[in-house]
C-alpha cells in the first residue's frame, strides 16, 4: 500500500517573504531548499503539527504570484505502517493527515492575516492521542493479530453448543457439564501466566497461541463427548492465558496517555475475531457435523503465527526487568501496597463473572430454547447487537477512561449494563434487540476499564501472576454463576430469570466495590505501580 499523502493549494495575498516567515514560526518548519532564482520558489519542511502518530511530515512550497501575492502548496505525508491492519488504518490515516494539513493550511493564512490560528484538531477515535514508537506499534499490532485469532477459536463451543449437542446425542445437562468441566482450564493459565513473569510475555502468547490451535483442531475431529470436552477444556485453558498475557503486554508497553487506548484496540481486535466466529455459524447449519469446519479453521490459524512472531518484539518492560535481574515480589499481592488493590480486583472478577459467563456462554441456548431462534438468526442477532455497538462500547469507554477516568466509566458502566442485560432475559420480541444492543454498549466499556486497570495496578515483576490470579477468581465466579442458574432454571420456569437472577452479583460490586477502585488515569505506569526494573 502506498504512503499516505494530501496535497492542499492556497493563495494568500501577502509576500511570499512574509508567508515563510509565518511558515518557519507558526509551523516550526525549516527551510529545505531554494528552487532557483528563475522558479521563486522556497520549500519548507518538518514534522506536521498535531501528528499523534510520529510518522506525518508536512512541507511547504512558497512561490510569488500576480498582484504581490503568494501562491502556497502544503504537502503531508504519513509514512506510519501498522502491520497487519494497515487496510484498516490506512483509510484512518488518510481522513486525519487531510484534516491536519488543512488545519496547518488554516494556522498560516490566519497568522498572515495577523489573526488568531484555529484549536488544534481533536485525534481520531482511532488514533492514539500520544505518539508511539516504531516498537510499541509493532507490539500492539502483533498482540492484536493473535487476540484476534484467539477470539475467533474461543468463542466456537459457546456459538455452536447446539450443533454438538446434537451431532454426539448429549442431553442439556452433559452440554452444561461439559462447558463446567472446561473452567478449570484457568489453573493451567495460571501457571502459563505466572511463567510469562519469568519467561517473557512473548515466549508465553506463542506457546499458548499454538496450544490454542492444536486443541481446536483434534476438537474438529473428535468422536465423542468426553474427548471434544478434553480439547475445550485446554483451548479455555490456552486462551485464559493468551489474553491475560496479551492485555499485559499491550498496557504495560503503552505510552502514558495511551494505555486505555491500547486496551481499547486489544478489545477491537478480539470483538473482530469473535464477530467472524458469529458470520461463520450459519456454516454448522449445512449439516449435521459441519459445526467441525468451524473449529479446523481455528487449528489451521497456526500457521500465522511464525508470521506474527517475526514482527512482535519483547515489551521494553520486561527486558529491562530481565536485564536488571530483581527479586520476586510474589508477597507484595498481599502486602500493605498490592494487597487492597488485588483483594478489591478480585472480588470485583468474582461478582462480575457470576452473571457474564452464564449470560455469555448460555444467550445462545436461550435464544435457542426459550425465544426459538434458529443458527442464522442468532447469527443475525448476535451481528446487529453485538456489532457496531460492541465497538461503540469500546471506543466510548476507551476515550472516557483517559478523559473522565477509569472509576467513574467502569462504576456508571458496569451497574448500567447490569441493568439492561437483566431486563433482556427477561423480555421477547423487539425488545430483545434492543436491551441486547444497550447492554453491549455498557459491557464494553465497564470490561475495558477493569481490563486496564488489571495491568496498571500491579508491578512488572508481579504482573501475569497478579493478572493470573485474578482471572482464577473470575473463573471460580463463573462456575458459581453456572450453577447458580442450571440449579435455578427448573424452580424458577426458564433459564433466561435463572440468569437474570445472577445480575444481583455484579449490581452489589458496581454499588459497593468500584466506588472503591484506584484512579489511574493521568497517572504514570511506574508512579502508579513502581517496578524494581
Amino acid at each position: 500500500m502506498p504512503h499516505v499523502h494530501r496535497r492542499l493549494l492556497l493563495r494568500l495575498a501577502a509576500p511570499p517573504e512574509q508567508v515563510h516567515e509565518a511558515a518557519r514560526g507558526a509551523l516550526h518548519l525549516e527551510t529545505l531548499e531554494t528552487n532557483g532564482a528563475d522558479e521563486g520558489v522556497v520549500s519548507l519542511t518538518g514534522r506536521l503539527p498535531h501528528d499523534t502518530t510520529g510518522g506525518a511530515t508536512l512541507r511547504v512550497d512558497v512561490s510569488g504570484s500576480a498582484g504581490g501575492g503568494s501562491t502556497v502548496e502544503l504537502y503531508g505525508r504519513n509514512e506510519m505502517r501498522v502491520p497487519f491492519f494497515q487496510w484498516f488504518f490506512g483509510p484512518v490515516l488518510r481522513f486525519a493527515l487531510g484534516r491536519l494539513v488543512r488545519h496547518a493550511g488554516e494556522t498560516l493564512a490566519a497568522v498572515v492575516a495577523g489573526a488568531d490560528p484555529p484549536p488544534p484538531p481533536r485525534s481520531p477515535t482511532f488514533l492514539p492521542a500520544v505518539e508511539f514508537s516504531d516498537d510499541q506499534m509493532r507490539l500492539l499490532a502483533a498482540v492484536c493479530a493473535l487476540a484476534a485469532l484467539t477470539s475467533y477459536g474461543s468463542a466456537l463451543f459457546a456459538q455452536v453448543g447446539g450443533p454438538v449437542r446434537a451431532s454426539f446425542h448429549a442431553s442439556k445437562a452433559d452440554l452444561g457439564l461439559a462447558l463446567a468441566i472446561t473452567r478449570p482450564g484457568a489453573l493451567i493459565a495460571l501457571v502459563l501466566g505466572a511463567a510469562a513473569d519469568r519467561r517473557g510475555r512473548r515466549r508465553i502468547l506463542a506457546v499458548s497461541f499454538a496450544g490454542l490451535c492444536l486443541a481446536n483442531a483434534v476438537a474438529a475431529v473428535a468422536p465423542n463427548i468426553e474427548l471434544f470436552t478434553a480439547t475445550q477444556l485446554l483451548t479455555r485453558a490456552f486462551v485464559n492465558a493468551m489474553l491475560v498475557v496479551a492485555g499485559i503486554a499491550a498496557v504495560e508497553d503503552a505510552p502514558d496517555g495511551a494505555r486505555a487506548f491500547s486496551a481499547m484496540m486489544l478489545g477491537l481486535a478480539a470483538g473482530a475475531g469473535f464477530a467472524v466466529s458469529v458470520v461463520l455459524l450459519p456454516l454448522a447449519d449445512l449439516a449435521g457435523d459441519a459445526w467441525r469446519i468451524l473449529f479446523a479453521i481455528s487449528g489451521l490459524s497456526i500457521v500465522l503465527l511464525p508470521v506474527v512472531m517475526r514482527a512482535m518484539p519483547e515489551t521494553r518492560r520486561f527486558r529491562e526487568l530481565h536485564a536488571g535481574r530483581p527479586r520476586r515480589r510474589m508477597a507484595e499481592l498481599v502486602d500493605r501496597s498490592y494487597g487492597p488493590r488485588f483483594a478489591l480486583l478480585a472480588a470485583l472478577a468474582f461478582l462480575t463473572s457470576m452473571f457474564s459467563a452464564p449470560s455469555a456462554s448460555l444467550t445462545n441456548t436461550f435464544l435457542h430454547d426459550e425465544r426459538h431462534f434458529s443458527n442464522s438468526a442468532v447469527a443475525l442477532f448476535r451481528t446487529v447487537t453485538n456489532g457496531i455497538p460492541g465497538v461503540v462500547g469500546l471506543v466510548l469507554g476507551g476515550r472516557l477512561a483517559e478523559s473522565r477516568g477509569r472509576r467513574p466509566v467502569t462504576v456508571v458502566a458496569l451497574f448500567v449494563a447490569t441493568v439492561i442485560q437483566v431486563i433482556f432475559f427477561l423480555s421477547s420480541g423487539v425488545a430483545l434487540w434492543i436491551t441486547s444492543t444497550f447492554a453491549i454498549i455498557g459491557t464494553g466499556a465497564s470490561t475495558l476499564t477493569l481490563g486496564t486497570l488489571d495491568a496498571e495496578l500491579f508491578p512488572t515483576e508481579t504482573r501475569g501472576t497478579s493478572n493470573s490470579l485474578l482471572l482464577v477468581c473470575g473463573v471460580a465466579g463463573s462456575a458459581a454463576g453456572l450453577g447458580l442458574a442450571a440449579l435455578l432454571t427448573d424452580p424458577l420456569g426458564g433459564l433466561g430469570r435463572a440468569i437474570a437472577v445472577c445480575g444481583i452479583a455484579p449490581l452489589l460490586a458496581a454499588i459497593f466495590l468500584a466506588p472503591k477502585l484506584p484512579e489511574t488515569a493521568g497517572r504514570g505506569l511506574d508512579d502508579v505501580s513502581p517496578s524494581e526494573a
